[in-house]
């Protein structure tokens, strides 16, 4: 009669075939726990972003923590893929501080904006329409648009420590260094770059923990604890607005939720199916990505109803692949992770301003990472580019600066004689753009 161990074997060799990607269970769980350890900076930094909406930080932390999991958890059952989903960074800054703080709207419908846009990712990943999407928009505006959202994030980190400040003369200005804010949000960031470019497990937990640990040895962070009961997530749970989404000024907003979170979760799928080899040798078709987007797009759904913003694909999931995860074993362990960390709630509430923002200026500059794949030779396709990255954050709002870069793109390719390179879709959206600068 087999044992235990052979049952328990047998079951995780049918459900996420270790043998067949060439992978065992102790890797599955070491990968499991980087890429965890790698992401779970969102745990902190996600609630601390959305609180400023006005929305609950302690059901923001469980929602955080939930909307993690259940990705997470579909990803691997659905698609037996070793990728963790959390809610995206630079969507709930848009989130925040463009469709709360800036257009006015209230968080219950900005959370409506979020379900409608993940309901029409949903669709689009049961059609070939995302594909015919994805095939029409330019890449030089996809890589815009991760760098975009990167410095916008890069903006609202050093505003948020106090490093770049406003000024009525200049628009902004360095701010004072001689507080420890500023000081020390400085002091995160390199202590999470310098410990990334060591390979250290787990750099940007370390620089958030750090500083933490200082604010608290300067009497200007209080100590709560480690592990409570967790928070009621009440609040947040199915508290969107969905009506009040509806309204023609909001059409741009969910497109941005919808654009951002697909083309982001496209590349990090690929980039993640390259390093794991989940690529069919004879054909070079990705193996299960029809059913790891399907996963990503509900997981935004599900994320919607707990109050996330869209959650998606996190490409700190390649740090788990080259520690050895293949397969949704993996992903099982970081959505279990997830679930778990709904019982340090304290410890969340102890993470001031300062260290959050130090991981926003390091994810930003990541995420600019991006910008080297654009033909910058080609003025057609840069000059677009250019203009989609740098009016996030000078406006302050990823749809704005999707809008003017697709508007741009599509004026200067028919002006130069180059209409060839624009697709129906690019000339949709731009009709669709130019009206909602114009009416809106």
């Amino acid at each position: 009669m087999p044992s235990s161990p052979d049952k328990s074997s047998g079951l995780l060799e049918r459900l996420f075939k270790l043998k067949e990607h060439g992978t065992t269970v102790k890797s599955e769980i070491i990968g499991g726990l980087t890429t965890f350890a790698t992401m779970a900076y969102i745990i902190f930094v996600n609630p601390s972003i959305m609180a400023t909406s006005g929305m609950d930080s302690g059901a923001l932390f469980v929602a955080t923590c939930v909307g993690a999991a259940i990705g997470t958890l579909l990803m691997a059952f659905y698609a037996n893929w070793p990728v963790g989903l959390a809610p995206g960074m630079g969507l709930n800054a848009f989130f925040a501080f463009t469709v709360v703080g800036e257009m006015g709207y209230t968080w219950e419908v900005a959370l409506g904006a979020v379900f409608i846009s993940s309901i029409i990712f949903v669709a689009m990943s049961y059609s070939s329409l995302r594909e015919w999407i994805l095939d029409s928009i330019p890449h030089s505006l996809r890589y815009a648009m991760t760098a975009g959202v990167g410095l916008f994030l890069g903006l609202i980190g050093l505003k948020t420590a106090g490093i770049v400040v406003d000024n009525p003369a200049t628009l902004l200005s360095l701010g004072d260094f001689t507080k420890p804010s500023a000081i020390l949000a400085a002091c995160c960031f390199l202590i999470i770059c310098v410990l990334s470019e060591r390979k250290i497990f787990g750099a940007v937990l370390i620089g958030i923990f750090t500083v933490t640990v200082v604010g608290w040895s300067l009497g200007i962070v209080e100590y709560h604890g480690v592990f409570a009961a967790p928070p009621s997530i009440a609040p947040t749970f199915m508290a969107m607005d969905i009506t009040g989404a509806f309204e023609i000024s909001m059409i741009s907003v969910i497109l941005a939720f919808l654009f951002v979170n697909m083309f982001d979760t496209a590349g990090t799928l690929v980039g993640v199916a390259e390093r794991a080899n989940l690529t069919d040798e004879k054909t070079g078709k990705i193996k299960n990505l029809r059913k790891a987007l399907k996963a990503d797009s509900v997981a935004s759904v599900a994320g919607a109803c707990v109050g996330c913003p869209p959650v998606t694909s996190y490409v700190e999931s390649a740090a788990g692949v080259a520690a050895g995860a293949r397969t949704g074993l993996s992903s099982v362990v970081v959505g279990l992770l997830f679930l778990a960390a709904i019982f340090v709630s304290p410890l969340a509430g102890m993470i001031p301003g300062y260290a959050t923002a130090g991981a926003l200026i390091y994810v930003a500059f990541v995420m600019m990472n991006s910008m080297q794949h654009i033909k910058w030779d080609d003025f057609t396709d840069a000059a677009p580019a250019a203009m989609t990255a740098l009016m996030m954050p000078l406006t302050f709002s990823i749809a704005n600066g999707i809008a003017l870069g697709f508007i741009t793109y599509t004026v200067l390719k028919v002006a130069t004689g180059k209409s060839k390179d624009v697709s129906i879709c690019m000339y949709v959206l731009t009709v669709i753009f130019i009206a909602k600068l114009i009416y809106m």
